[in-house]
């Protein structure tokens, strides 16, 4: 009986082996974001998506603890050091960390996502074009005050390539019109300041005719400031992004419209480009090394039809 017991027990640790062995032995492919936000849950379920479908890969999502650039290096270079083998990342602020990520991209075969880092080593961009979004939000602040009017813009990191796409997309699609930016304030992904900056330019410019939120989280901080102060509806308000908040207010009419992206596809897109370009095939990456994903337009006439989608893909 014993010697039985001793044979089980050596075949058990045996398979035990062989099943960590095939583990180790599976690519690692990690989707690092620019900072805590509900956004990536989206981006989130394109990459479980996409691990059911290339079970030879770990698929690993990665959110840096602070949304700062030298947080972001340092987990990329914890994820180079633990042996990933190619990264995908939203660069919090490309302009000066052009070095750091050509360091992570001269180790393992580097992507962007969200916000761009075209003067670096990246092999391939997989996300919106920012600049047609800006645009899209220009068109929906024209739409909503064909009188003119004075916008102020919340951001919660400026020096990133989306945000001044985004702000310099809007300039254009407003340029010669009575629609002014008259401001942008970044936050850098910081919740409470970034209702502060909302406040702050609202006891400032008590007058302003409209509020543009740039990033996810700012029109629902500019909603509960307008809400607060009793002027939701009294504001022309221009969102970015799919948060909760923001199309309950597209619904009711005190968001006039939000442009949306599809970061579901980044991800799900994104880790299948990756393993593909891993397995040999560089044919994956186009000539302009530019993976464009359109963004839309979500406004009362298509909020619902919008989030029943939502919904189907993160379960609720």
């Amino acid at each position: 009986m014993r010697l039985k017991l001793t044979g089980c027990a050596l075949l058990m640790t045996a398979a035990f082996a062989v099943s960590s062995a095939e583990a180790q032995d599976k690519k690692a492919l990690a989707f690092v974001v620019n900072g805590a936000s509900d956004f990536w849950k989206l981006a989130e379920a394109g990459v479980k998506k996409a691990q059911e479908e290339l079970p030879n890969y770990d698929l690993q999502f990665k959110y840096p603890e602070q949304a700062a650039a030298a947080v972001q290096q340092r987990l990329m270079d914890d994820l180079v050091a633990a042996g990933v083998s190619a990264i995908m990342v939203s660069a919090v602020d490309p302009k000066t960390s052009t070095e750091a990520l050509n360091r992570v991209g001269g180790q393992v075969p580097l992507f962007t996502t969200d916000s761009d880092a075209p003067d670096t080593n990246r092999i391939a961009y997989i996300g919106s074009s920012n600049t047609d979004a800006g645009k899209q939000a220009g068109e929906i602040a024209l739409k909503a005050m064909p009188d003119g009017g004075k916008c102020i813009g919340f951001v919660g990191l400026p020096g990133a390539d989306n945000a001044r796409e985004r702000i310099e997309g809007m300039k254009a699609a407003i340029e010669g019109s009575k629609v002014e930016l008259v401001d942008v304030r970044g936050d850098d992904i910081d919740q409470t300041r970034a209702k502060r900056n909302v406040e702050d330019a609202l006891a400032a410019n008590p007058d302003i005719d409209c509020m543009v939120g740039f990033y996810s989280y700012n029109t629902p901080r500019i909603y509960e400031v307008l809400k607060e102060a009793g002027k939701l509806g009294s504001i022309t308000v221009v969102a970015f992004d799919e948060d909760p908040i923001t199309l309950g207010g597209v619904r009711e009419g005190s968001v006039a419209a939000t442009v949306v992206q599809q970061p579901y596809e980044w991800g799900y897109q994104g880790m299948k480009l990756m393993a593909k370009y891993l397995e040999g095939d560089k044919s994956v990456v186009p000539a302009d090394e530019l993976i464009i994903v359109p963004t839309k337009i979500i406004d009362k006439a298509n909020v619902d039809a919008f989030e029943t989608e939502l919904k189907a893909r993160i379960g609720n």
